[in-house]
Order: structure tokens, then C-alpha cells, then sequence
């Protein structure tokens, strides 16, 4: 089923080229004020400047050239040539029946050219807990996964964990000297303090020349595969993923082990990487260094900025891994989109690197896109910090928001049972950290307040929830009222809308494509999250404007069916593509 902007923009630019002879876009929009209609399409100005005509008299001619009854009512022209369109009930009847009866995917078709989409997120680095900062890529890294995995494309998630380099000397020595006998059974050694241990090694490091000598060792070692230190290494890694997978886990996010692709991993492929920049005259050297300089950047005297892949000592860089690992996932992993999720602090880095990467012939028919995010802010509208002005864990963050979340719970419904209020604590804590991070426009800071995000009003968690659970309760009022709800659905095969808020919030239903479309293609999630909440705001109108269990047989259906349409796209919104849990009871 084709979405509704798209059937619209296809007739309308068909009549414009069979008017002018041109092709042109009918740039179909959602219309601004319904008193208007329920679309416009903008394109007639455009067309009528390339014609060189009169707007309004081309979108006069184009209007009677239209063919589109079938969908619209008569269109009408405002303006210098806006169309303005209205759908017509029967349009909107079959519709709906036809999203009913999809129960998987409500009437949304698969994408007919399915591509293989890389998406790099969340990175965690190896031997420190993760915290605030990593909230953002993971779970709109998550999010744009789920979409455009929805949309039909192949998803493969790679999650760039900071595995390797020199700071794995001091702690694989810490642990070889505080454990003698860790090579015969590294699985006896748990690391219960992240943190801990890394200042510790660090500050041994800082303070010990002897021992800071042993860690250049162990990096030596780490790099010649040395059996005992990988092993340590190794060991490592696997008491971190401890504490990170939990969290994934608690965010209901869909990384898994087997999306890790680490430092580690690209490791023994940085020197090929070099010498194939150099053999193509794309890294040169500079100050001792290998650098290559793609066009556009310049530093602040005006010189030609380099992206350095190899330093004068011989080592490499991030951007030599980020380098391999692009190419990895072009060559490899045979991706036609590759896209990064970090803040937006590191734009220049992967603007080089994309343009880098183009210098070198690899990526002539690849896609590539960075989806930047901005700063989560305390309320001083500074970084996100402790009182102390230390970096917040994320464990920590997460752990309040379901603290603070049951004791809403506790007030609200005192009556459940504590099963029941751990529950709902759990959905609504994490769903309004997540929700409130989505709902804002990535690309701008925000400030992070428990208050509002966990508020009963306005576009939260709790309030999509509520609305979630509020359609539920009617299914358990109707059980007791006698009212086959199962059966009366099962019955429909017409709909005949009598009041307006019912065919609005039908409206409403029959454009969830749209929204999915929108926020998959430039990964904002805002986009679907404004659309589930004015979903919300419509069935709330419908609600308070036409009574469900007490309407007469005839009509009861009809609202009975636009009910659990709601329940199932806003649960569907929420638990499929944003990864919030949904609670029948709140």
C-alpha cells in the first residue's frame, strides 16, 4: 500500500507533465490547517516559473486535468496556486480496513529496493563505564536501526568499541602483577569496578616508572599477539561487556555481541590501509608524518588541513582505523549506505573522512551520512554532571529514572500489587529518559529534567503510555458490559464515519507510513514521536466527542475499531521502532 503522499504526488505530477510537457514535482504535503483540506501540494509555482505562465492559471489547468476522484473530493486552488486537497470518507474507509487487517505491519509496505545499511553506534570504551554521553548514539543509533530495518533494507549494526591502543598496557600489567596466576584462570579474576580499577592502573602508571616501563611492554606484547597477554586482554574485554550488555538490555536496545567490530579488529589492517593511500598518491608526507589533504579544509591560517593516518613515530590514528573500517564495511560487509551516529563535535573528523575516502575510489556508488547529535545539559545549560561536576554514569541515570519513576506509580495507583508497580516503574522510568531524548531534535542540546520527562502531560513517555493503557481499561470495561470486542471487529467490512473526530483520528491512523517514512530517511526520530503524540491528542478528542461502549450497534464497531488501531500503532511506534515498552495498566 503505497503511502498516501506518494499516490497523490504521483497523479498530480502527471497532470503537470501532461499540461506542460515538463516533469516535474507535485511536492505533496500535509496541509498546515484542516479548514484548508488535508493536502496541498506546492509544485505549480514551480512549474508554472519553468513554463514561464501564470501559477494559478496553470494550476487551474492542472486541476482539470487531474485524476483523482477516486481519492480526493473536487480540488481547490488558493493562493498563487496551491492545490488544496481533501480526502474523500470512502478513501479513508478502505484505508483503515485495509491497515486493520495487516497485523504485523499495519498495512505498510516493504521498501522495493532493499539496500545494505551500516549503522555505527553507541561505541563504549573497553575497561570504563559507560555514562551520559553514550545515551544519545546508542539510542538514536538504535532507533534509526529499527526504522530502516521496518522500511525492509538489510540493518547491520557495528558497534566501534574502543578495544585497543596504548592504555591496555598499564591495565593488562596491573592485572598480571595483582593476579600472578590470571593466565592459568582468567575467569576466577572479576573486574566488579570499572572505573576503579582503570584510575588505579593509571595512576600506578603515572606514579611507577618501573611499572610504566612494564606497560610499554605489555603494549609491545598486545600488538605481537604475545599468547599471555592476549589472553589477559581478552579477559578484559569480557568482564566490560558485562557491564555494558546489561545496559543495552535495560534500554531495550538490539546491540548484541555479534555486532561488535572493535579497534582490535582493524588492528592488522592499518598498515595496508597507509601503503594503499600512498601507492595512490593520496597520503603524502608532511612534518615526517603520512597525511592526506582532502580539498575544502583548510586550518585557521589558511593552509591545507591533513587528516593524518600515520604519525612520524609510525603509529596510527583513529582516523587510520576509521579509515579501515570504512573500507571494511564498503568491501566486506558490501554496505550501499554507511551511516555514523556521534555527536556533533566530530563533524569535521568524518567530513575528512568521507572525503578521504572518496579521494581513494571507494566509495563511487556508497552513501555515506553522518547523524550528528548535540549535548545533553544540566539545568544551568551546562554538560550533564554530577554535583560534584563529575561524568554521570549511565547506569546511575537510569537506576533514578526507575527510582523516581515508582514513586509516581506509588501515587498514582497505590492499589497494585508490587509486581505490577515494579513493572510499570521499570516502562516509564527508561521509556522517559528515551522518549525525552527522542522528542527533541537531535541536532540540539537539550536539558535533561526528570520532571518534565516523567509529567503525566504533554509529548512523555507517561503520556503516550497512559494513552496506551487508557484504550486498554476499555477493553476491560467492555468484557464487563458484555460487548464483544473480538467479535464485533471481526464483523466489519464497511465504515461509515459519523462524527468528525472520528474521521480524524482515522485520518490520523492512515498516515503512519508517512511518518515512518520521514524519520527513517533523515534519521529523526522527532519526526515519528510528534506524530505518535498528535495520534494521541486526536484518539483524546475523539474520546472526550463520541462514546465507545455506549454508542448504538451500528457505530460501535466502527469506534471499537478505531480504538485498537490507536492501541496497535502506538504500541507498534513505540515498542518496534523507538524500543519503549507499552504496560496495559498504569
Amino acid at each position: 500500500m503505497k503511502p498516501i503522499t506518494t499516490l497523490l504526488d504521483e497523479r498530480i505530477s502527471a497532470a503537470i507533465a501532461a499540461v506542460t510537457g515538463e516533469t516535474s514535482p507535485a511536492m505533496i504535503i500535509p496541509a498546515k490547517n484542516p479548514q484548508f483540506g488535508d493536502y496541498q501540494a506546492n509544485g505549480v509555482m514551480a512549474a508554472a516559473k519553468k513554463a514561464k505562465t501564470n501559477p494559478r492559471e496553470l494550476a487551474q489547468k492542472i486541476v482539470d486535468a487531474l485524476e483523482i476522484d477516486d481519492i480526493c473530493q473536487q480540488p481547490e486552488i488558493a493562493g498563487p496556486g496551491f492545490i488544496n486537497l481533501r480526502l474523500k470518507d470512502n478513501f479513508i474507509a478502505e484505508r483503515l480496513l485495509t491497515v486493520n487487517a495487516d497485523a504485523d505491519r499495519l498495512g505498510i509496505d516493504t521498501t522495493e529496493s532493499p539496500k545494505t545499511v551500516v549503522i555505527d553506534y553507541s561505541a563504549p570504551n573497553i575497561a570504563k563505564q559507560m555514562h551520559v554521553g553514550h545515551l544519545r548514539s546508542t539510542i538514536i543509533g538504535d532507533c534509526i536501526s529499527r526504522m530502516v530495518e521496518f522500511q525492509g533494507h538489510n540493518v547491520i549494526r557495528q558497534n566501534h568499541i574502543g578495544d585497543w591502543g596504548t592504555q591496555f598496557g598499564m591495565l593488562i600489567a596491573l592485572l598480571k602483577e595483582q593476579y600472578p596466576h590470571i593466565i592459568e584462570n582468567p575467569a576466577a579474576v572479576e573486574i566488579a569496578d570499572l572505573e576503579g580499577f582503570y584510575q588505579a592502573a593509571k595512576a600506578k602508571s603515572d606514579s611507577d616508572e618501573t611499572f610504566a616501563k612494564t606497560a610499554r611492554d605489555e603494549v609491545v606484547k598486545l600488538h605481537n599477539h604475545d599468547a599471555d597477554t592476549m589472553a589477559v586482554w581478552k579477559h578484559i574485554v569480557d568482564e566490560s561487556r558485562k557491564h555494558y550488555q546489561p545496559i543495552y538490555e535495560q534500554l531495550s536496545v538490539t546491540l548484541k555481541t555479534d555486532h561488535e567490530r572493535g579497534e582490535s579488529f582493524y588492528a592488522d589492517k592499518l598498515a595496508d590501509v597507509v601503503n594503499e593511500l600512498k601507492d595512490k598518491g593520496i597520503a603524502t608526507e608532511s612534518d615526517g608524518a603520512m597525511c592526506v589533504f582532502p580539498a575544502g579544509f583548510q586550518n585557521k591560517e589558511g593552509n591545507p588541513l591533513p587528516f593524518i593516518v600515520q604519525k612520524s613515530d609510525g603509529a596510527f590514528l583513529y582516523a587510520t582505523t576509521d579509515m579501515a573500517a570504512l573500507r571494511f564495511r564498503i568491501h566486506d560487509l558490501n554496505a550501499d549506505k554507511v551511516i555514523y551516529v556521534t555527536d556533533a563535535r566530530q563533524a569535521m573528523h568524518f567530513s575528512m573522512l568521507f572525503e578521504s575516502a572518496k579521494m581513494a575510489g571507494w566509495i563511487s556508488n556508497v552513501d555515506l551520512m553522518h547523524v550528528t547529535f548535540g549535548t545533553m545539559l544540566g539545568d544551568d545549560g551546562k554538560p550533564f554532571k554530577t554535583r560534584t561536576g563529575g561524568t554521570i554514569k549511565l547506569s546511575d541515570l537510569l537506576a533514578e529514572a526507575v527510582e523516581r519513576a515508582t514513586s509516581v506509580v506509588e501515587e498514582k495507583n497505590p492499589d497494585l500489587t508490587d509486581e505490577q508497580k515494579a513493572e510499570i516503574a521499570k516502562a516509564v522510568g527508561i521509556g522517559a529518559v528515551k522518549y525525552a531524548d527522542y522528542s527533541n531534535n537531535r541536532n540540539s542540546d537539550y536539558i535533561f529534567s526528570f520532571d518534565k520527562m516523567l509529567a503525566m502531560e504533554g509529548n512523555t513517555a507517561p503520556y503516550m503510555q497512559y494513552a496506551y493503557a487508557r484504550i486498554k481499561s476499555i477493553e476491560r470495561k467492555a468484557a464487563g458490559k458484555d460487548v464483544d470486542i473480538s467479535g464485533e471487529l471481526a464483523g466489519i467490512d464497511s465504515l461509515t464515519f459519523t462524527e468528525e473526530a472520528e474521521k480524524d483520528l482515522a485520518k490520523m491512523l492512515i498516515r503512519y507510513d508517512q511518518a515512518i517514512f520521514g524519520a527513517a530517511e533523515e534519521c529523526r526520530p522527532n519526526y515519528l514521536t510528534s506524530y505518535l503524540y498528535d495520534l494521541a491528542q486526536a484518539f483524546s478528542r475523539f474520546y472526550n466527542a463520541c462514546p465507545v461502549l455506549k454508542a448504538d450497534e451500528t457505530q460501535r464497531p466502527v469506534r471499537l475499531l478505531l480504538c485498537d488501531l490507536t492501541a496497535r500503532t502506538i504500541k507498534h511506534g513505540l515498542t518496534k521502532l523507538l524500543g519503549i515498552n507499552v504496560v496495559e495498566q498504569m
